[in-house]
């Protein structure tokens, strides 16, 4: 197992640093998220707790992943 690996499974262990959302907090406003992200704005800021999750949460990381990609493919 390399250094960051190690590193990485630890801090999944360990949980986040930071107050984090729950899956269903998470899912509610992932759209708003994605959108404030896409749009240059303070997403962290203005919705506290979702990136300690996305770290944490492999389901929703991917879901967000996927969300994101597909927003900034649209041409609007």
């Amino acid at each position: 197992m390399d250094e960051h690996s190690h590193d990485e499974l630890l801090a999944r262990a360990l949980g986040p640093a930071a107050p984090e959302l729950g899956c269903d907090e998470c899912f509610e406003q992932l759209d708003a998220y994605v959108e404030l992200e896409l749009s240059g704005a303070p997403a962290d800021a203005r919705v506290p707790g979702m990136a300690p999750h996305l770290a944490g949460c492999p389901a929703c990381r991917e879901d967000y992943e996927s969300l994101r990609e597909l927003a900034a493919q649209d041409p609007r």
